[in-house]
């Protein structure tokens, strides 16, 4: 995919380089043929991918969901590294969320404190944890991502149409 060139006077500050690095981009696509739909479900597929609470996870599942849907794996990919941060930001509290979801007993907390305690005394303990917390944060996800990906979903698609019906005229 070539990206179009950008025009020397939006090459500085935080709103040029958002539409440089991920407006362009996504309006190159459009002129490739992709329909707002197609677009839509891209997008919103790659944000609720960038925001797995599994790291490591994301390219494979943006690559095998796109595929599948026959979407467009580089957009897909473009979108859902783009919310990384947001990902690191997700994970602990999610992770957390988990552990109190799936713990044994009164309200577990998933803390560096207890996991480094675990770990030094009790590696299977620390393990089970881990993996309670993880299949809690995976299903917290999952119920999210359903209404999250309807939402953007069918919030995207008229503005996609709106744009393509602008390009075209």
């Amino acid at each position: 995919m070539s990206l179009p060139p950008a025009s020397p006077a939006s090459s500085s500050g935080p709103v040029a380089w958002l539409r440089r690095r991920v407006v362009d981009p996504l309006l190159h696509l459009l002129k490739q043929g992709l329909s707002p739909s197609q677009l839509a479900l891209t997008v919103a597929l790659g944000v609720v991918f960038g925001l797995v609470p599994f790291l490591g996870g994301t390219t494979f599942l943006v690559t095998i969901t796109a595929v599948r849907l026959r979407l467009n794996v580089a957009a897909m990919l473009l979108v859902s590294h783009l919310l990384s941060p947001v990902q690191l930001l997700l994970i602990i509290p999610l992770l957390r969320l988990g552990a109190r979801l799936f713990g044994q007993g009164p309200a577990p907390d998933l803390t560096m404190a207890k996991l480094r305690h675990l770990l030094e005394h009790d590696l299977g303990g620390a393990f089970s944890l881990l993996w309670r917390a993880e299949l809690g944060a995976l299903l917290l996800w999952a119920l999210g991502s359903v209404v999250l990906a309807g939402l953007l979903y069918l919030g995207l698609r008229p503005v996609f149409k709106r744009i393509i019906a602008r390009q075209a005229a």
